[in-house]
């Protein structure tokens, strides 16, 4: 079983991960090819938190997808010494024929296109501290990322609704998504994102008057986030804030993940 995007999941697998995050198994044992392209602070950290806790030795294969070589001769060489795959790497496309050429699992630590874990753990920690996201308001606030498109395929799959606030030119037709430009009424928690290179845009900085219109909801700013950027104010400063705490749940629900798919 892969982890490239959310959308190869099923709800089951989804809720199977969450459980895990809640209710820890007995961590199976294994072999962790290690990849991790640029800095990504917090998901470097608690992945290799993640296999110390769980016993599972790991390798780091620096710049792995970034050869000339075949992945099919890639992973053709490399499976048989590993049992699991953790790879971060700008290229959705080459990770893709690469876990689609390999008989392991393999584990987007976050490509240009997608940000699985980061989102199911987003999603997670809104279930534990808010609510079931059957029943909560979420509200996606400026331009489509990596991580956003993470946030619509989650929605698909669970199937609750998701609100994207954007400017018109990132407006897309997508299930369970509603785009508008404009603030509707109230939501429960508003999730912003670092945005693309080249995008812009004072309009979309996100700042008090937004919050106050959306009914003061809680504040989930993906890092790393950029003050007068897509966040105008310092988080730390508004009382909905989902703090730094949020983020520990990256190492509960990773080695959720790890466990979940070692064992399929």
């Amino acid at each position: 079983m892969k982890l490239i995007q959310i959308n190869e999941l099923s709800a089951q697998d989804i809720r199977s991960i969450w459980n895990l995050a809640t209710k820890p198994s007995t961590p199976p044992k294994g072999n962790v090819a290690w990849s991790f392209e640029g800095n990504g602070i917090r998901t470097r950290t608690t992945f290799i938190q993640a296999f110390r806790e769980m016993n599972l030795s790991f390798v780091e294969l620096p710049n792995l997808l970034k050869t000339n070589e075949r992945v099919a001769d890639l992973a053709g060489y490399l499976d048989p010494f590993y049992d699991i795959y953790v790879i971060r790497d700008s290229n959705h496309e080459r990770l893709t024929e690469f876990a689609n050429a390999s008989r392991r699992p393999v584990v987007n630590a976050m490509t240009s296109i997608a940000h699985p874990c980061e989102v199911l753990t987003d999603a997670y920690s809104i279930e534990k501290t808010i609510g079931p996201l059957s029943s909560v308001k979420v509200t996606l606030w400026g331009p489509t990322t990596n991580v956003f498109r993470s946030w619509h395929a989650l929605a698909g799959v669970l199937g609750f609704e998701l609100v994207h606030l954007c400017d018109a030119q990132f407006h897309e037709s997508i299930p369970n998504v509603r785009f508008s430009e404009s603030i509707d009424g109230s939501t429960d928690v508003v999730i912003t994102d670092s945005w693309p290179t080249g995008f812009e845009n004072a309009t979309w900085s996100l700042n008090l008057n937004h919050l106050d219109a959306m009914g003061n909801p809680k504040l989930l700013a993906t890092p790393p986030f950029s003050i007068g950027r897509e966040i105008a104010l310092d988080p730390l400063q508004f009382k909905g804030f989902m703090s730094y705490e949020q983020k520990i749940d990256l190492l509960t629900v990773q080695k959720a993940i790890l466990s979940y798919l070692m064992t399929q």
